[in-house]
Protein backbone atom coordinates (compact mmCIF):
# COMPACT_ATOMS: atom_id res chain seq x y z
CA UNK A 1 0.00 0.00 0.00
CA UNK A 2 1.47 3.38 -0.87
CA UNK A 3 2.36 5.46 2.44
CA UNK A 4 0.54 8.73 2.81
CA UNK A 5 1.90 12.15 3.39
CA UNK A 6 1.78 13.16 6.82
CA UNK A 7 1.13 16.25 7.29
CA UNK A 8 2.72 17.78 10.31
CA UNK A 9 1.91 21.01 12.12
CA UNK A 10 4.62 23.25 13.14
CA UNK A 11 3.53 22.27 16.84
CA UNK A 12 3.43 18.86 16.65
CA UNK A 13 5.94 17.40 14.31
CA UNK A 14 6.60 13.76 16.41
CA UNK A 15 8.23 11.64 13.90
CA UNK A 16 11.62 10.79 14.45
CA UNK A 17 13.59 11.57 11.21
CA UNK A 18 14.02 8.04 10.74
CA UNK A 19 10.91 7.02 10.79
CA UNK A 20 10.07 8.02 7.35
CA UNK A 21 12.84 8.96 4.44
CA UNK A 22 12.15 12.67 4.14
CA UNK A 23 11.15 14.83 6.95
CA UNK A 24 10.31 18.27 6.79
CA UNK A 25 9.58 20.73 9.94
CA UNK A 26 8.56 24.12 9.79
CA UNK A 27 10.80 25.39 7.69
CA UNK A 28 10.76 28.96 6.82
CA UNK A 29 12.48 30.86 3.83
CA UNK A 30 13.09 34.93 4.11
CA UNK A 31 14.87 36.87 1.95
CA UNK A 32 16.28 40.47 3.13
CA UNK A 33 15.34 43.25 1.53
CA UNK A 34 15.80 46.91 2.39
CA UNK A 35 12.21 46.94 3.74
CA UNK A 36 11.19 44.01 5.72
CA UNK A 37 12.25 40.30 4.71
CA UNK A 38 10.11 39.18 1.95
CA UNK A 39 8.68 35.56 3.43
CA UNK A 40 8.83 32.91 0.77
CA UNK A 41 7.98 30.06 2.63
CA UNK A 42 5.63 30.17 6.13
CA UNK A 43 6.07 26.85 8.11
CA UNK A 44 6.23 24.31 6.02
CA UNK A 45 5.82 20.43 7.22
CA UNK A 46 5.47 17.13 5.83
CA UNK A 47 7.17 13.80 5.24
CA UNK A 48 7.40 11.26 2.78
CA UNK A 49 8.20 7.95 2.94
CA UNK A 50 10.72 5.64 0.70
CA UNK A 51 8.50 5.11 -2.77
CA UNK A 52 6.23 8.02 -2.00
CA UNK A 53 5.42 10.34 -5.11
CA UNK A 54 4.13 13.56 -4.73
CA UNK A 55 3.24 16.26 -7.06
CA UNK A 56 3.35 20.13 -5.73
CA UNK A 57 1.39 22.35 -7.43
CA UNK A 58 0.71 25.76 -6.70
CA UNK A 59 0.65 29.46 -9.21
CA UNK A 60 3.52 31.50 -9.99
CA UNK A 61 5.32 32.62 -6.90
CA UNK A 62 3.42 30.69 -4.26
CA UNK A 63 7.34 29.02 -3.37
CA UNK A 64 7.17 25.44 -5.42
CA UNK A 65 10.54 26.21 -6.46
CA UNK A 66 12.34 27.72 -3.26
CA UNK A 67 11.01 24.58 -1.46
CA UNK A 68 12.40 22.25 -4.34
CA UNK A 69 15.87 23.79 -4.01
CA UNK A 70 15.86 23.67 -0.23
CA UNK A 71 14.88 19.67 -0.37
CA UNK A 72 17.61 19.77 -2.90
CA UNK A 73 20.21 21.68 -0.72
CA UNK A 74 20.70 24.20 -3.36
CA UNK A 75 19.40 26.66 -0.50
CA UNK A 76 19.44 26.81 3.08
CA UNK A 77 15.77 27.22 5.07
CA UNK A 78 16.10 30.63 7.60
CA UNK A 79 14.45 28.39 10.50
CA UNK A 80 13.24 24.66 10.66
CA UNK A 81 14.89 21.80 9.64
CA UNK A 82 14.83 18.84 7.03
CA UNK A 83 16.43 15.16 6.94
CA UNK A 84 16.08 12.45 4.80
CA UNK A 85 17.08 9.26 6.36
CA UNK A 86 17.83 10.56 9.20
CA UNK A 87 20.70 12.91 8.28
CA UNK A 88 20.67 17.11 8.58
CA UNK A 89 22.41 17.94 5.44
CA UNK A 90 22.67 21.75 6.63
CA UNK A 91 24.54 20.44 9.38
CA UNK A 92 27.18 19.05 6.80
CA UNK A 93 30.43 20.67 5.98
CA UNK A 94 30.83 22.43 2.58
CA UNK A 95 32.62 18.87 1.21
CA UNK A 96 30.41 16.50 3.29
CA UNK A 97 27.45 18.63 1.52
CA UNK A 98 28.81 18.44 -1.91
CA UNK A 99 28.95 14.36 -1.39
CA UNK A 100 25.37 14.74 0.17
CA UNK A 101 23.37 16.15 -2.72
CA UNK A 102 25.62 14.12 -5.89
CA UNK A 103 24.83 10.73 -4.12
CA UNK A 104 21.52 11.00 -2.41
CA UNK A 105 19.96 13.46 -4.26
CA UNK A 106 18.88 13.91 -8.34
CA UNK A 107 17.40 16.42 -10.14
CA UNK A 108 15.96 16.87 -13.46
CA UNK A 109 14.81 20.40 -14.28
CA UNK A 110 12.39 21.72 -17.29
CA UNK A 111 15.59 21.88 -19.24
CA UNK A 112 17.31 18.69 -19.90
CA UNK A 113 21.00 20.10 -19.53
CA UNK A 114 22.80 18.28 -21.02
CA UNK A 115 26.41 18.38 -22.41
CA UNK A 116 26.25 19.22 -25.88
CA UNK A 117 29.51 17.08 -26.73
CA UNK A 118 28.77 14.21 -25.34
CA UNK A 119 26.48 11.15 -25.90
CA UNK A 120 22.99 10.16 -24.27
CA UNK A 121 25.53 7.41 -22.60
CA UNK A 122 28.37 10.08 -21.64
CA UNK A 123 25.66 12.45 -20.21
CA UNK A 124 24.57 9.78 -18.05
CA UNK A 125 28.07 8.88 -16.46
CA UNK A 126 28.33 12.76 -15.91
CA UNK A 127 26.75 12.52 -12.10
CA UNK A 128 28.66 9.12 -11.60
CA UNK A 129 31.80 11.42 -12.54
CA UNK A 130 30.96 14.19 -9.82
CA UNK A 131 31.45 11.37 -7.20
CA UNK A 132 34.74 9.95 -8.60
CA UNK A 133 36.25 7.71 -11.86
CA UNK A 134 33.98 5.82 -13.93
CA UNK A 135 34.45 1.68 -14.28
CA UNK A 136 32.91 -0.55 -16.45
CA UNK A 137 30.04 -1.42 -13.60
CA UNK A 138 28.95 2.30 -14.01
CA UNK A 139 28.98 2.35 -17.91
CA UNK A 140 27.10 -1.13 -17.45
CA UNK A 141 24.39 0.59 -15.11
CA UNK A 142 24.39 4.14 -17.22
CA UNK A 143 23.67 1.23 -20.53
CA UNK A 144 20.96 -0.04 -18.41
CA UNK A 145 19.18 3.02 -17.12
CA UNK A 146 18.98 3.93 -21.14
CA UNK A 147 17.35 0.63 -22.08
CA UNK A 148 15.18 1.38 -19.36
CA UNK A 149 13.89 4.84 -20.55
CA UNK A 150 13.52 3.22 -24.28
CA UNK A 151 16.98 4.68 -25.50
CA UNK A 152 19.83 1.66 -25.53
CA UNK A 153 19.28 2.42 -29.10
CA UNK A 154 20.53 5.72 -28.88
CA UNK A 155 23.34 5.66 -26.48
CA UNK A 156 25.96 6.75 -28.88
CA UNK A 157 24.14 9.66 -30.17
CA UNK A 158 24.21 13.68 -29.41
CA UNK A 159 21.78 15.82 -27.63
CA UNK A 160 21.55 17.44 -30.96
CA UNK A 161 20.17 14.29 -32.55
CA UNK A 162 17.84 13.27 -30.04
CA UNK A 163 13.83 14.83 -29.36
CA UNK A 164 13.07 16.86 -26.64
CA UNK A 165 11.38 14.10 -25.25
CA UNK A 166 14.56 11.77 -25.79
CA UNK A 167 16.92 14.48 -24.32
CA UNK A 168 14.81 14.39 -21.21
CA UNK A 169 14.35 11.11 -20.55
CA UNK A 170 18.31 10.80 -20.76
CA UNK A 171 18.28 13.60 -17.90
CA UNK A 172 16.29 10.95 -16.39
CA UNK A 173 18.37 8.80 -16.41
CA UNK A 174 21.10 10.54 -15.29
CA UNK A 175 18.88 11.38 -12.30
CA UNK A 176 19.25 8.26 -11.23
CA UNK A 177 22.41 7.35 -12.06
CA UNK A 178 23.61 7.24 -8.35
CA UNK A 179 20.55 5.28 -6.97
CA UNK A 180 19.12 8.33 -4.89
CA UNK A 181 16.96 8.75 -2.11
CA UNK A 182 15.56 11.57 -3.26
CA UNK A 183 14.44 12.28 -6.69
CA UNK A 184 13.42 16.28 -7.90
CA UNK A 185 11.90 17.41 -10.58
CA UNK A 186 11.03 21.19 -11.41
CA UNK A 187 8.44 21.16 -14.06
CA UNK A 188 9.81 17.99 -15.84
CA UNK A 189 7.51 18.31 -18.83
CA UNK A 190 7.01 22.18 -19.24
CA UNK A 191 9.03 22.16 -22.53
CA UNK A 192 7.15 19.20 -24.16
CA UNK A 193 4.05 18.67 -26.44
CA UNK A 194 1.10 17.55 -23.99
CA UNK A 195 1.78 13.57 -25.71
CA UNK A 196 5.38 13.69 -25.34
CA UNK A 197 5.00 15.27 -21.94
CA UNK A 198 2.85 12.04 -20.48
CA UNK A 199 5.18 9.84 -21.51
CA UNK A 200 7.77 11.32 -20.27
CA UNK A 201 5.27 11.68 -16.64
CA UNK A 202 4.62 8.37 -16.91
CA UNK A 203 8.26 6.85 -17.17
CA UNK A 204 9.26 9.19 -14.03
CA UNK A 205 6.86 7.86 -11.62
CA UNK A 206 7.11 4.30 -12.71
CA UNK A 207 10.70 4.20 -12.57
CA UNK A 208 10.97 6.18 -9.59
CA UNK A 209 8.42 3.95 -7.76
CA UNK A 210 10.72 0.86 -8.86
CA UNK A 211 13.97 2.27 -7.30
CA UNK A 212 11.82 2.95 -4.24
CA UNK A 213 13.35 6.73 -4.67
CA UNK A 214 11.32 9.21 -2.84
CA UNK A 215 9.65 12.06 -5.85
CA UNK A 216 9.13 15.14 -5.44
CA UNK A 217 7.93 17.07 -8.22
CA UNK A 218 6.60 20.81 -8.20
CA UNK A 219 4.15 21.49 -11.66
CA UNK A 220 1.45 24.11 -13.35
CA UNK A 221 0.19 20.97 -15.57
CA UNK A 222 -2.92 19.21 -14.24
CA UNK A 223 -2.21 16.34 -16.36
CA UNK A 224 1.43 15.67 -15.05
CA UNK A 225 0.21 16.35 -11.45
CA UNK A 226 -3.03 13.78 -12.01
CA UNK A 227 -0.15 11.02 -12.80
CA UNK A 228 1.08 11.18 -8.94
CA UNK A 229 -0.76 9.21 -6.00
CA UNK A 230 -0.25 12.63 -3.54
CA UNK A 231 -0.97 15.85 -4.24
CA UNK A 232 -0.03 18.67 -2.10
CA UNK A 233 -1.11 22.67 -2.61
CA UNK A 234 1.26 25.55 -2.43
CA UNK A 235 -0.23 29.42 -1.68
CA UNK A 236 1.32 32.34 -0.30
CA UNK A 237 4.30 29.97 0.73
CA UNK A 238 2.05 27.80 2.47
CA UNK A 239 1.09 23.64 2.07
CA UNK A 240 -2.98 23.83 1.53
Amino acid sequence: MESLITALSPQSSGLSPTAAGLVIDNVTKEYPTPAEPLVVLRGVSFSLSPGDRVAVVGPSGSGKSTLLNILGTLDTPTAGTVTLAGVDPFRLSAKELAKFRSTRVGFVFQDHHLLPQCNALENVLIARLATGSVNKTDTDRAAELLKQVGLDDRATHLPAELSGGERQRVAIARALMNSPQLLLCDEPTGNLDTKTGQAVGDLLTRLAAQSRAILVTVTHSPTLAEMFPNKMGMVDGKLT
